[in-house]
């Protein structure tokens, strides 16, 4: 069963995250996960800047660790990097510790500031301990471009329904993934209901 936004209770169970701008203007905020890829990545960035559209990027450690030049390449194209920690490991399925470290890992080669837990999966513990430190951002829209089961047909279609002011949409910059083949479309939709892509800094 796909679940395209948040359960409500989120919201109460981690008060202090981010799962949608606070704004009464028609704005959304593009975001991605599970990057950098040499091919997804490096693809995304020419079209946002097509575009002319912000957005933030995610970064698992690793990654970033072997793909130097995509960072310092979004971030010369004005986006901004979050954590999404070292490996992409399941919150409700580690240790606080063990999960503390892998995020603080990341830190050197992603941000100190940022952070989106993979999986949106978050013991209170865990949240506790990172919200003294991070800014966590979940989503409002999770479109399932992931899911090769799925269609892109199917997650434009959930992108345009779900969109709603100040939405957070979460997108994943990997091989495969189906935002590569709809996002133009979207973006063509959304500017023509009168929505504007805002920079991140919206989150502060």
């Amino acid at each position: 069963m796909r679940f395209f936004r948040p359960f409500f209770a989120a919201k109460w169970i981690y008060p202090d995250a981010i799962f949608r701008l606070k704004t009464e203007e028609k704005t959304v905020c593009l975001t991605f996960d599970d990057g950098p890829d040499p091919e997804a990545t490096s693809v995304l960035l020419a079209l946002l800047k097509r575009n002319n559209i912000k957005a933030m990027f995610f970064f698992s450690g690793n990654k970033a660790k072997r793909y130097q030049d995509i960072v310092k390449q979004t971030i010369d194209d004005g986006h901004l990097v979050g954590n999404h920690g070292f490996f992409h490991i399941d919150g409700w399925k580690s240790s606080c510790d063990k999960y503390i470290d892998n995020v603080e890992k990341a830190e050197r080669f992603t941000s100190s500031q940022w952070f989106r837990p993979p999986y949106g999966r978050l013991s209170l513990r865990q949240y506790c301990r990172l919200k003294k430190k991070y800014k966590i951002i979940f989503w409002d829209i999770m479109p399932y471009d992931f899911d090769r089961s799925f269609s892109s047909v199917g997650v434009l279609d959930v992108m345009k329904k779900k969109l709603r002011q100040g939405s957070i949409i979460a997108l994943h910059d990997v091989s495969g993934s189906l935002s590569l083949e709809i996002l133009d479309l979207f973006i063509d939709f959304a500017k023509k209901q009168g929505y504007a892509f805002v920079f991140p800094d919206r989150f502060l």
